[in-house]
Parts: C-alpha cells; sequence; structure tokens
C-alpha cells in the first residue's frame, strides 16, 4: 500500500525526533490520523508556544519561559551554592531529589575533542563571573561519562583559584542495583566515594 503524500511527509518529520526510529514513528503517524482533530490542534498549539515563549535564562542557562528563571529569582534559594550541570533537562533529575536549595548553571554541553566541543563552546564565562560575584560551593554534576569527567576537571582547575569549594557528586552502584551487574569503573568509583556509617 502506498501511504498518502501528508501521511509520509508526517512519518518523515517524526522520525527527525531523537530515539524515534521508521517504526515507531509510522506509530505515531497513525495514532494522529486516528486522534480527533481538536487534539492534534492541542498539540500543535502546544508545539508552537514552546517555540514562541520558551527560551533560556539569561543568568543560569536553564530554559525558562521567564527571564531570569524561577530558579534564579526565587527567594528561598541559597545563591552561595550553585549546582553545574551539562543540560537543562539534568536540572530536572537533580530537582525529582526535593533535597537541593542553591541555584543551576547550566553549560550546555561537556567538553567534547572528538566532537569539536571546546571550553568556548561551554557557557563557563557566566559561571566564572557568578562565581566571583560570591559562591561558598560549587558543585559539578556533570554526567560520569569520559566527556563529563574531563569537563569536571576543567572546571575545577578554573574555580579552585578562585577559592570557592568545589565539590563533585558522589557516583558508584545505583541503589536497587545488583553488584553483579557492576562494572569495574562503576565499582572503582563506589569504592572511592564511600563514607562512614
Amino acid at each position: 500500500m502506498t501511504r498518502s503524500e501528508p501521511l509520509a511527509r508526517l512519518i518523515e518529520q517524526l522520525q527527525r525526533l531523537p530515539g524515534i526510529g521508521a517504526k515507531s514513528a509510522q506509530r505515531l503517524a497513525f495514532h494522529v490520523l486516528k486522534t480527533p482533530r481538536e487534539d492534534v490542534d492541542r498539540l500543535c498549539d502546544a508545539m508552537r508556544e514552546v517555540k514562541d515563549r520558551v527560551t533560556y535564562c539569561s543568568v543560569c542557562n536553564n530554559i525558562t519561559d521567564q527571564d531570569p528563571c524561577y530558579f534564579c529569582t526565587h527567594p528561598g534559594r541559597d545563591r552561595r551554592l550553585i549546582c553545574v550541570v551539562e543540560q537543562p533537562e539534568n536540572v530536572v533529575a537533580v530537582e525529582r531529589t526535593r533535597d537541593f536549595r542553591g541555584v543551576y548553571h547550566v553549560l550546555m554541553g561537556a567538553l567534547s575533542p572528538l566532537h569539536g566541543v571546546g571550553p568556548d563552546d561551554l557557557k563557563i564565562k557566566g559561571l566564572l563571573a557568578r562565581v566571583a560575584k560570591g559562591a561558598d560551593e560549587v558543585i559539578l554534576a556533570t554526567n560520569p561519562n569520559v566527556e563529563g569527567e574531563a569537563t569536571a576537571i576543567y572546571l575545577a582547575k578554573l574555580l579552585k583559584p578562585l577559592g570557592v569549594k568545589v565539590t563533585r557528586i558522589a557516583m558508584g552502584v545505583p541503589v536497587g542495583g545488583d553488584l553483579e551487574y557492576a562494572d569495574e569503573v562503576t565499582m572503582h568509583k563506589a569504592m572511592e566515594g564511600r563514607r562512614e556509617v
């Protein structure tokens, strides 16, 4: 069966989304086709509104619909405690803990010479300026991979001379995980980050 041109175009566009292959794109396209027009219109409106209203915070680079963002303007946040993350979605992960009461700084990536991402491609200057205005601690919460580690080491070298406490998030075996399935690097990090009980 040959597809209609609009349906083929929708499948092609859906396939461009991350994590959506040909089969998933086809399944989503047929779902859209069966969905009532009002629901599809609401989806289109929501997508347009995101493109029209959502931007990046001028202070921390997090996504926001008001500038500065909620975290940068909330009076209950400790501006002397800055958590550095790679991407805006990492802020959501930290916030899920409901423990962190500081502010954030989003780098918009990680150092990756193989992919042509150097220090000038990241939002490092803004971080240094914020620390210079007064910070007690900077928590480096970059991803536990080669790029994230390289970024954390690079930032630590830049930040320590500024007299600020620089910490790195603990890494290791996840809660609910099995030691049997932990690789040697994960196990090494877990042993290295152990604490007294």
